[in-house]
């Protein structure tokens, strides 16, 4: 074997989003414009969708229904385009609580539990890990977009070489954001267009209602994609704003690369 037959140029491919945002900007709405949607849900909030609102698993109470309807997706025949969790926050929760429960010493909390010291932490980063890395062969063998709807808390980033501040992050354990943050091809975070009236002191923030969707790095919260975009996004309802940058979003299905049965 050698070079030429070793490189190759990449080809266009299903794609990985973390929509983030504060209750009632639209994450549900946006990840429903994704091309032929399927939820798999821990909280029911698709009764702002509508009559048209997209086919859904019934409101998942474990961790391991959550498993399970993903596997259903890559080993059973569909014609589904993108399977969208709603919310990680919320099984977040779950599996907080399937730790905490699975402990026979009975701790108070996620912090406690496994013994303390962060392993708690650990084994719910490590249930998130396992999670994804069945999306992941969603994305490879079946060509299903994962669109991946986080609620969004604040955190104090505390750097070395510069004061420390504050920016929204996704609200789960600190150890499980990398999962949906770093190894996910867009992080866009939904917000409210605001300006401020006032002087001195007594500014006020105001809203017209309308959103943006920033999707490039920057202090105020986490965010970034890989298709260079550079400014902020319009998100009016009923519209895909990403389908313009994204190729998975607004051509052809990307092929699948093998057969379902090797999605386990």
């Amino acid at each position: 074997m050698n070079l030429s037959e070793l490189l190759t140029k990449p080809q266009p491919r299903a794609v990985q989003v973390t929509i983030v945002g504060e209750g009632g900007v639209g994450k549900t709405s946006l990840a429903a414009m994704f091309p032929n949607p399927v939820y798999l849900r821990t909280e029911d909030g698709m009764e702002s969708l509508g009559t048209n609102a997209p086919m859904a698993f019934p409101v998942a109470g474990t961790s391991q229904e959550i498993e399970e309807q993903l596997l259903m997706l890559g080993r059973e025949d569909h014609e589904y385009r993108t399977v969208v969790i709603d919310s990680i926050s919320k099984l977040n929760i779950i599996i907080e609580q399937e730790i905490v429960a699975g402990d026979p010493k009975r701790p108070a909390s996620i912090n406690q539990a496994n013994g303390g010291y962060g392993a708690g932490m650990a084994a719910a980063a490590e249930k998130h890990r396992k999670i994804k890395a069945i999306c992941d062969q969603l994305t490879q063998y079946k060509g299903m977009n994962v669109v991946f709807i986080a609620h969004a808390e604040t955190e104090t980033v505390d750097q070395p070489d510069q004061d420390a501040y504050t920016r929204y992050t996704l609200k789960m354990g600190k150890r499980a954001v990398s999962h949906y943050s770093d190894d996910v091809d867009v992080v866009a975070f939904i917000k409210l267009k605001t300006m401020t009236r006032g002087n001195g002191e007594k500014l006020k923030a105001i809203t017209d209602g309308s959103r943006i969707i920033t999707c490039y790095p920057t202090p105020n919260h986490i965010s970034k994609n890989r298709y260079g975009i550079t400014g902020d996004l319009i998100f009016n309802e009923g519209t895909n704003p990403l389908a313009d940058y994204i190729p998975a979003l607004g051509g052809e299905q990307p092929t699948e690369q093998t057969t379902q049965q090797e999605v386990a």
